[in-house]
């Protein structure tokens, strides 16, 4: 497994990392690291390695598009001066273009969403062990809703990010995607954007597997 004892992690993002987190920095007991992805990750690992003592801090914001988190990245992670870090963003930079298309759909295109990842990339690489992206996700099994359209080419911007900086790329569209080959997408999520304590924990094995834990059993 990635991590060692006594390694600080970092989980930037939006409201699905941030999940009831605790300010200014989430990290301990209870509300601490939300009760989300994040939580099921510090949960299982605490399980898995209880001879690890593993600093996670939650950092995501609520509302918060892609240029809010590279505004707020030096506080929010550099401050913590973290090993290892993960970040999941792009929900709103798509959500704005539908929900409110004619205050906002100018200033989230892809062009800017990219723009804002590399900056991330180029100031974070090469101070951490190593960097995550995970994948912004929609989760609707329709291929062809415009918002999922639109997800996926974010997703696909993230990969191509990740790739040239050298960061982790986490599929995590693509694993809901599977799951939906079964299951409705209001089981996982009320609204597809905000998962329900499945969802949250598709996203931790996926972050699991990716850091090469071992099985839980």
């Amino acid at each position: 497994m990635l991590f060692e004892n006594g390694d600080r992690v970092v989980f930037a993002g939006d409201s699905v990392t941030d999940s009831g987190r605790k300010r200014p920095y989430g990290e301990g007991l209870w509300e601490g690291v939300g009760n989300g992805y994040v939580r099921n990750i510090d949960s299982i690992l605490s399980v898995l390695y209880p001879e690890r003592l593993i600093h996670i801090t939650n950092v995501g914001c609520g509302g918060a598009t892609s240029t809010d988190m590279l505004r707020d990245w030096e506080t929010n992670v550099e401050a913590c001066k973290p090993d290892y870090v993960f970040f999941m963003i792009g929900a709103n930079d798509v959500w704005r273009q539908f929900d409110e298309p004619a205050m906002y759909a100018e200033n989230y295109t892809p062009e800017i969403y990219r723009k804002n990842i590399e900056a991330v990339c180029e100031r974070t690489v090469n101070k951490v062990k190593k960097l995550f992206i995970i994948s912004p996700f929609y989760m609707e099994s329709n291929n062809n809703d415009p918002m999922k359209k639109r997800m996926v080419e974010y997703a696909g911007i993230c990969k191509e990010v990740a790739e040239k900086y050298g960061a982790t790329y986490i599929d995590v569209q693509g694993e809901f995607d599977k799951h939906l080959e079964y299951r409705y997408p209001a089981y996982i999520s009320w609204d597809r954007v905000h998962p329900n304590w499945v969802g949250s924990m598709i996203i931790a094995k996926e972050v699991l597997k990716a850091i090469g834990a071992k099985a839980l059993y």
